[in-house]
């Protein structure tokens, strides 16, 4: 019987692949203990997201959208529920498991860059390859060229600290796009941005959402999230309501 459904299972990840579906969960739990009380961050969540959509993630503060997040990043583990990522049940990985799928399934975007102060962009773009055990030769390429993406190729051996915000969160978003992810995840990426630099980087998700990029956008801010093609609003850690944007 446990055999079986462990085929069941991964019967599934082979029809949602060929579905072009990159995310889908079915009853996504995850609880905390604190003392006496038990928090339900994510309280049985269901959603899908296929190949080439670009979704926001919107929610106040302790929605859950973050909890969410964390999941879909495979930073963290669910309490309970499946999740599968471009066919891969990540919901039933250990943590080592789980770090080798995000570093090649996921891209990652933070509002505080995260980038290494001492490295040049180009370095810090090549890092989650240096990770995938790529040569040297074609990191540098490969990293080239993602900084070429995001019209950076000019800054390529200037530091952080030589670099505006605008400039760090270019260089953040080649690195995510280096590995040719099956998602981009980006956490209120305009967050540590001006209004007009803000909008300068919105502008560069729209052009990689139409070279194909699968984009999820999370935010609590409405006018950011309403720059994606679709919107799943979470409230006490469930999703209240999942809508297209109107173009």
């Amino acid at each position: 019987m446990a055999q079986a459904a462990v085929l069941d299972k991964a019967e599934r990840g082979e029809q949602l692949r060929r579905d072009g579906v990159i995310i889908r969960t079915w009853d996504l739990m995850k609880t905390y203990v604190m003392g006496d009380q038990t928090i339900h961050a994510v309280a049985g969540i269901d959603i899908e997201i296929k190949k080439g959509e670009y979704v926001a993630i919107m929610g106040p503060s302790g929605s859950g959208k973050s909890t969410l997040m964390n999941l879909i990043g495979c930073l963290d583990s669910p309490s309970s529920g499946l999740y599968y990522l471009n066919g891969n049940l990540v919901s039933d990985m250990d943590d080592d498991e789980l770090a080798r799928i995000r570093n090649k399934e996921i891209g990652f975007v933070f509002q505080t860059f995260n980038l290494l102060s001492r490295a040049t962009a180009l370095h810090n773009v090549e890092l989650p390859l240096i990770y995938a055990g790529v040569s040297s030769h074609q990191r540098a390429e490969m990293a080239k060229a993602a900084l070429k993406e995001v019209d950076l190729q000019e800054r390529m051996l200037h530091k952080p600290s030589e670099l505006s915000g605008g400039q760090r969160q270019r260089v953040a978003i080649a690195r995510a796009l280096v590995n040719h992810p099956s998602l981009l995840l980006a956490d209120e990426p305009t967050g540590a941005l001006d209004t007009a630099t803000g909008n300068d980087i919105m502008a560069l998700f729209a052009k990689l959402h139409k070279e194909g990029n699968t984009i999820v956008l999370v935010t609590h801010e409405h006018d950011i999230a309403m720059h994606a093609h679709r919107i799943i609003h979470i409230r006490d850690g469930k999703v209240e309501k999942d809508e297209k944007v109107q173009k």
